[in-house]
């Protein structure tokens, strides 16, 4: 492809597209895959394991600071402006439809994306799964698609123990370092926030998996060169999923404010 884009005098921003379109065919094919059975539902099992087992922890971790970032630079805004009391409602907004879902996939991507993309690579230079399609399984129906199953499925459960966590940390923050009310705090929930910020926050949740989940598994079985080639491929995935899952989160809240207008006072 690049020597026939080489004779053609195809250069600059169109071989940009190449990889976007390697990556969207690699996307339809685990989504054909998807339908097809039997489902491996033992690797997606072991493959969800997996990925709580390395994400859990860091993603609780990084959500505490996110809240109590977002509580100290929202309550110091708002007192210039004598609207303390509403604290805990942009908190709330803030942490449940951006910190969580963000810091949830970031931790996803740079954990668990990178151990999948690093697996998938070793097989592929080990040409593993050569072997497999000899003899007539489908690498990705059966290594692919249970990763990116489990990684969505995971990334929803994360989501909420991560918004949970945050607005743990948002609301101790608030109330025994800025000094601010519990009862306000709480009662500003209504005010501002509505029931879908919460949906939104899984909803991306579960698309910013996938994407992960996506990302990792293409570099995984598209990696050649050796193990040169597999930590190339394992420092891509975390770039690109980086810059899909902004790209994706922008369009999402763009779309969710047009859908569902934001809710006065």
């Amino acid at each position: 492809m690049g020597v026939g884009m080489a004779s053609t005098g195809v250069v600059g921003p169109a071989r940009v597209l190449v990889p976007v379109g390697d990556l969207f065919a690699f996307f339809v094919a685990v989504a054909r895959a998807s339908m097809r059975r039997p489902f491996q539902f033992n690797e997606f099992i072991d493959q969800t394991w997996f990925v709580i087992r390395v994400s859990l922890l860091p993603t609780m971790a990084i959500t505490i600071p996110f809240g109590a970032v977002l509580s100290l630079q929202v309550g110091t805004l708002f007192s210039q402006f004598g609207a303390k009391s509403f604290t805990g409602a942009v908190a709330v907004i803030g942490i449940v439809q951006q910190a969580a879902p963000i810091a949830t996939v970031v931790i996803m991507a740079g954990a668990a994306g990178t151990a999948v993309a690093a697996d998938l690579g070793a097989r592929k230079v080990r040409e593993e799964l050569d072997a497999m399609e000899v003899l007539g399984i489908d690498p990705i129906q059966r290594l692919v698609v249970p990763r990116v199953l489990a990684m969505a499925f995971v990334a929803v459960l994360l989501n909420a123990i991560a918004t949970i966590v945050g607005l743990a940390g948002g609301y101790g923050f608030n109330v025994l370092v800025q000094g601010g009310s519990p009862g306000a705090y709480v009662q500003s929930f209504t005010a501002l926030a509505q029931l879908p910020d919460l949906w939104i926050g899984e909803i991306k949740a579960l698309l910013f998996g996938a994407i992960a989940g996506i990302v990792a598994c293409h570099q995984g079985v598209n990696a050649k060169g050796g193990s040169q080639g597999v930590g190339n491929g394992v420092n891509q995935s975390v770039v690109v999923a980086f810059v899909l899952l902004f790209l994706v989160n922008a369009i999402l809240t763009l779309v969710y404010y047009q859908v569902v207008p934001p809710k006065g006072l």
